[in-house]
């Protein structure tokens, strides 16, 4: 496989845009929405819920799935940033986007807080961890795509080593791993664009199902050795979540749907992920825990409903207008 530095732009809409991308990344922040919603109601079966520490459900998929979405197009997006403005001008775009997730973040954590969630002992939601790992990747963004895999791999396998022999509780006294855990984050970050930059070569693209699902099976024989977990964020988890993303990814673009439902929530994800808090506010402010906390499984559904229509009304909108709101 050619690892070279060099290249090949992707078919993209005179736009500028991906669709399969745009499309997977509406999936992918769609998935957070309804997660987040769900993690605070008491209701529902444990199967729709994180798993508290060794484990894995289908809701801890969500935070993963979104990485690999931003890990896609942070290589091609930092690349044409540094042709168009020179290096300076990129750092410091993807410099303040980062720092900005993690700002946002902690607002959203406090409020959290304000309205009564138990939360860990350290508040450190996920936009936290995404914003952390975005500033550790862009330490090593700009290297070629086989020293960035050998990077992420090194980080990952240090992270675990770590993590077994000395930070296990203050990992796990954190939510998402606090900032100890951000190492692994940034791990599959990292990868996430060394699979952006396999995308992203015709010529390569043919490995790309088959890395995802070489990666998923990794993950999985790790397992006999490492625990799956999103609370220690451990090597298997990110593996596996990776592996995952790819998958799902791979017959997005390889299909060729025409999901525009998608792809407006993949037109302006962060905006859509904070209205959500907003719009889940509403659920959770009346204070009866009866209306949510410990809302009967019908009143979720109808809440759940009402959120995405609401949400998916604003994403349509501001398609429509042409309107994108980016940092």
């Amino acid at each position: 496989m050619n690892w070279k530095e060099q290249r090949i732009p992707m078919p993209i809409q005179k736009s500028g845009r991906i669709p399969a991308i745009d499309q997977f990344r509406g999936f992918a922040i769609i998935l957070m929405v309804l997660v987040n919603y769900l993690s605070g109601i008491q209701t529902i079966p444990a199967y729709l819920k994180h798993v508290p520490d060794i484990g894995m459900n289908f809701p801890d998929l969500g935070a993963p799935v979104f990485i690999f979405a931003i890990g896609l197009t942070y290589g091609m997006s930092f690349r044409r940033r540094r042709a168009q403005d020179g290096l300076p001008a990129a750092l410091g775009h993807f410099l303040r986007r980062y720092l900005a997730f993690i700002g946002i973040g902690a607002v959203i954590t406090a409020g959290q807080t304000l309205l009564g969630r138990e939360l860990e002992l350290m508040d450190w939601g996920v936009l936290q961890a995404i914003g952390a790992a975005g500033l550790l990747t862009l330490i090593v963004i700009w290297l070629p795509t086989g020293p960035r895999l050998f990077v992420g791999l090194a980080l990952l396998a240090l992270y675990q080593a770590l993590l077994d022999c000395c930070w296990l509780d203050l990992v796990l006294g954190s939510q998402h791993g606090g900032l100890i855990g951000s190492l692994s984050w940034a791990a599959l970050l990292i990868l996430a664009t060394v699979m952006g930059d396999i995308y992203q070569e015709p010529g390569q693209q043919r490995y790309f199902p088959w890395i995802s699902l070489a990666l998923l099976a990794g993950g999985f024989l790790l397992a006999f050795l490492v625990p799956v977990s999103k609370n220690r964020v451990s090597a298997t988890y990110d593996l596996i979540t990776l592996g995952f993303s790819g998958a799902i990814f791979s017959v997005f673009y390889r299909a060729k749907f025409n999901l525009g439902f998608f792809s407006a929530w993949g037109r302006n994800p962060l905006l859509l992920y904070l209205a959500a808090f907003l719009v889940t506010g509403l659920f959770a402010l009346p204070g009866g825990a009866g209306w949510y906390i410990l809302a009967p499984l019908w009143l979720v559904s109808l809440q759940m409903l009402a959120l995405l229509f609401s949400l998916s009304a604003l994403a349509l909108y501001l398609e429509k207008k042409g309107l994108i709101f980016s940092m």
